[in-house]
């Protein structure tokens, strides 16, 4: 091969890679992210909800993309809630409410519950990342951390460093830390789950719920407590199991 065509084709891989990095800029920045020192970092914050008010109706046909979940899959009813680990309200239900929701109706398999990350911020992106590092019960048992350690690695000058010890508390290796940490297809689920939720449901801030059943689905902001939320699951029952 030539010297002239070994340039050229170096020159067209050049310019694919620029293009490519540009594009990718170009979707990152258009869902709130970017790209910096190998991770995704989140750049336009949303905000959290302090008062709960019932939204529009969103329809059956909808198909909504499902996180990580607990309950029957054959319930009744499913709560898809959307939530940013920097939220004070969302940890107030997450730690004070959602443990009466789930012996009621979770653990009795009338409801189904379905946790979508929505981070609010940069920190809340990293601790997003971190809870999908683990699998099954085990993501609820450290998203439950997160919420109790909210200000711990809130407040902290240095999150990472909190991020990185709760990991190894929870078992995980400093190099698994490290890859799940910067893994882009776990990042960029939890981006086009969040840019749907704003998109298709309404949702600009968390918490924020849609109930749905077989009887239709409605959006909720806001925290609810135990009676707000139970009304709503009687009311998208079927008659037979109220």
């Amino acid at each position: 091969m030539s010297f002239e065509k070994i340039i050229g084709r170096i020159s067209s891989i050049a310019a694919f890679v620029v293009v490519y990095l540009l594009a990718s800029g170009v979707y990152l920045s258009y869902k709130g992210f970017v790209m910096k020192d190998g991770r995704i970092e989140l750049v336009k914050s949303a905000y959290a909800i302090d008062k709960d008010a019932v939204g529009k109706k969103i329809s059956t046909d909808l198909l909504i993309p499902w996180g990580r979940s607990i309950g029957n899959d054959d319930a009744k009813v499913t709560i898809y809630e959307y939530s940013s680990f920097g939220c004070y309200h969302c940890a107030h239900f997450q730690l004070k409410t959602l443990p009466e929701i789930q012996k009621e109706f979770i653990d009795t398999g009338i409801v189904r519950l379905v946790f979508n990350d929505f981070p609010l911020d940069q920190r809340s992106m990293q601790a997003s990342m971190l809870a999908h590092c683990f699998k099954g019960q085990k993501f609820f048992r450290v998203s439950d951390q997160l919420f109790e350690k909210q200000r711990e690695w809130g407040l902290a000058s240095k999150p990472e460093e909190i991020f990185k010890k709760y990991a190894y508390l929870n078992g995980l290796s400093e190099a698994d830390y490290e890859k799940c940490i910067k893994d882009r297809e776990t990042a960029q689920e939890i981006m086009d789950g969040r840019q749907f939720a704003i998109s298709h449901l309404g949702i600009s801030g968390t918490p924020s719920f849609v109930i749905s059943s077989a009887k239709g689905r409605e959006v909720l902001y806001g925290a609810p407590d135990y009676d707000t939320l139970a009304a709503l699951i009687n009311k998208y029952l079927p008659e037979d199991k109220k």
